[in-house]
């Protein structure tokens, strides 16, 4: 990825309509993106195989998916009102904020003053609100910072609704919200973004069995993804960086156009979350195994996804998506939109791959060469192209994005050869 730059991809993002600014028309929100018709399709691709992989194929998942809004005893025993928090600081001579540990504060890197820092105060990034017509102490909520308390306050719910064998994980996809200082880098860090989390409960003397079960499943979701397995690393996170509930964490880093950065997290939580909603609920989160045995509080294993972050990489002169991901599985071309012979039989060839595949494009603007550019940007797979010789013995030709290769393909083979 060393070739490529986050400008190239944010320009690619929005000429070919994956993702925009949020509010653009009114000038935009710092941290805030829309996502356009190809942005949706390749967001809900990702999102599917997620929990194709971790849900449907699983017979020890179950699916969640909680309120965004929570009573804020949730974020109070969770220690994200007291600590959910990063260190700010303010130059004296422009006022933009910025993350303390994320620049050198000897150098306000807005305005190239120096010395105009002060000390660094903590700011929680919590969204805070207020829930019902009285703005008071009590009507105090919170816009999630996190799928996961959502996961461990239905716990218990679960349990009992469904009674499943330990080990069991729970699993939830929804959006998240933090009040960045100072969002960067597109996409990769924003103020409103999409979370793919599982907390998984075991025994506390099995969670090194399961973390490293983990550890390889999400090996075999970054080749899902098409992620090239030497751009993918771990990083063995030291005690002193890691979440104070965490005996263990290892961070998976992908060598990004911004350089090396978190791709997702697996953490070792421990009993950490379950005992902390028993302390502030007076509730039991005992699961009483079906031998009779002695109830235990289960302990946890999260493996964390953040989606944004899995589309914010290979990205090139054409978008190489795994196939299973692009948003347009194949575009489907007359040679020349002039000719109603052979848009008849374009149309009727778009129509039969519409319903076997339904991701498919329709694309007549422009000349051929200017087709393939176009379906290249965006990451469609295949191009079919529909001319004279087609009327003739019903071949098309099938371009292939990867190579640029075309083949004649008979009309009869065509979905097997381009699904």
């Amino acid at each position: 990825m060393s070739e490529v730059k986050l400008d190239d991809i944010v320009s690619l993002a929005k000429r070919r309509g994956f993702i925009y600014q949020g509010s653009d028309v009114y000038g935009g929100l710092s941290g805030t993106w829309d996502y356009g018709p190809l942005g949706v399709q390749l967001k809900r691709n990702v999102m599917q195989l997620w929990w194709k992989m971790f849900v449907d194929n699983r017979d020890d998942m179950f699916g969640v998916d909680a309120a965004i809004l929570m009573n804020q005893k949730v974020w109070q025993a969770s220690g994200h009102v007291d600590t959910f928090t990063d260190p700010m600081v303010e130059c004296s001579n422009c006022h933009n904020r910025f993350r303390a540990d994320k620049i050198d504060v000897s150098k306000c890197p807005n305005c190239g003053q120096k010395g105009t820092f002060g000390e660094p105060k903590q700011f929680n990034m919590m969204f805070k609100t207020n829930v019902g017509p009285v703005q008071d102490e009590s009507s105090i909520s919170y816009l999630r910072p996190e799928t996961a308390q959502g996961i461990f306050t239905n716990y218990k719910n679960v349990v009992d609704s469904f009674y499943p064998d330990v080990p069991f994980g729970l699993a939830q996809q929804g959006k998240a919200f933090r009040n960045e200082i100072s969002p960067r880098d597109f996409i990769f860090r924003s103020r409103e973004f999409e979370q793919m989390e599982i907390e998984y409960f075991v025994q506390a003397d099995k969670w090194e069995e399961a973390f490293e079960m983990w550890r390889l499943a999400i090996h075999e979701w970054c080749k899902a993804l098409g992620l090239p397995e030497d751009k993918v690393h771990e990083l063995e996170v030291p005690e002193s960086d890691r979440a104070h509930y965490s005996k263990r964490t290892v961070d998976f880093e992908f060598d990004f156009p911004i350089g090396r950065e978190e791709l997702l997290g697996l953490a070792y939580r421990t009993d950490f979350d379950l005992k902390n909603i028993e302390r502030a609920s007076g509730k039991s989160m005992d699961y009483r195994p079906k031998d009779g045995s002695a109830p235990f509080v289960p302990h946890v294993i999260e493996p964390s996804f953040g989606l944004e972050r899995a589309l914010n990489g290979e990205k090139r002169i054409y978008l190489k998506l795994p196939k299973h991901l692009a948003p347009i599985k194949v575009a489907v071309s007359p040679l020349l939109k002039n000719k109603p012979e052979l848009v008849e039989k374009a149309r009727e060839i778009f129509a039969t791959l519409k319903k076997d595949l339904g991701q498919v494009m329709w694309d007549d603007n422009g000349n051929i060469g200017k087709r393939y550019r176009r379906q290249d940007e965006i990451g469609t797979p295949y191009c079919v192209t529909i001319d004279f010789q087609t009327l003739e013995d019903n071949t098309v030709t099938v371009r292939d994005r990867d190579t640029a290769q075309q083949q004649r393909v008979k009309l009869d083979d065509l979905t097997t050869v381009v699904s």
